[in-house]
């Protein structure tokens, strides 16, 4: 069995920093949105997925420089801020299965985001929405880090936090574990996470053996 791990919201606790910033960025870009309507309408979903649905939505188109203002705040903070998700290093450590990382983030974020939580040595192997056409819900990215990994979708279980996320794992023909231990997780998570398909809920990393 492989697991696919998502990064943000599973193994770093970056949504609800990340969320506030990107509120921030858009409202100065002339695109006001606050970071309760960002969590809902893009979690899991990748900036450039999120950038044409916005100018699509609003009929305005975002700065040129949009993606980078972004990210260089957004780095700075992490730098700082970003923390990992209790109890993932050791949760990870205790299974034998080969593992991976697939996001929607660019590969930048996921490098930063793994170094500064301490999580860098767990993967030798990271995938980002980047490398294929089409970002979550689309199965493309899931796919891709199965054939990379070589492994059969059907052999392949999916670890996410998001709808996006996974509806994506469905569509690629995987098991999905819905987690809902990060600080963004409102109670009604775990049932948002069900309706779009999750087979099992993960409260804790902790627990993530056991589930298993």
């Amino acid at each position: 069995m492989l697991l696919i791990f998502d990064c943000d919201g599973v193994l770093v606790d970056s949504e609800p920093l990340s969320c506030r910033i990107d509120a921030e960025i858009l409202t100065e870009c002339g695109a006001p949105y606050t970071a309760e309507e960002v969590a809902r309408d893009f979690t899991g979903v990748s900036v450039k997925d999120q950038i044409t649905r916005i100018e699509s939505e609003r009929g305005i188109r975002l700065p040129d420089d949009f993606t980078e203002r972004l990210n260089r705040t957004l780095f700075k903070r992490f730098e700082t801020d970003l923390k990992p998700i209790e109890g993932v290093r050791d949760a990870i450590l205790s299974l034998p299965f080969p593992r991976c990382v697939a996001s929607s983030s660019i590969p930048e974020r996921i490098a930063l985001s793994l170094r500064v939580t301490g999580l860098a040595d767990l993967f030798e192997n990271i995938f980002s929405s980047t490398q294929v056409a089409r970002g979550k819900p689309a199965p493309d990215l899931f796919l891709h880090a199965a054939n990379q990994m070589n492994a059969r979708p059907e052999d392949c279980l999916v670890i996410e936090d998001s709808t996006a996320g996974v509806q994506a794992a469905l569509a690629a023909g995987m098991r999905v574990i819905g987690f809902v231990g990060g600080s963004h997780c409102g109670p009604e998570h775990a049932e948002k996470l069900r309706q779009a398909g999750a087979q099992a809920i993960l409260h804790r990393m902790s627990m993530l053996a056991e589930e298993l």
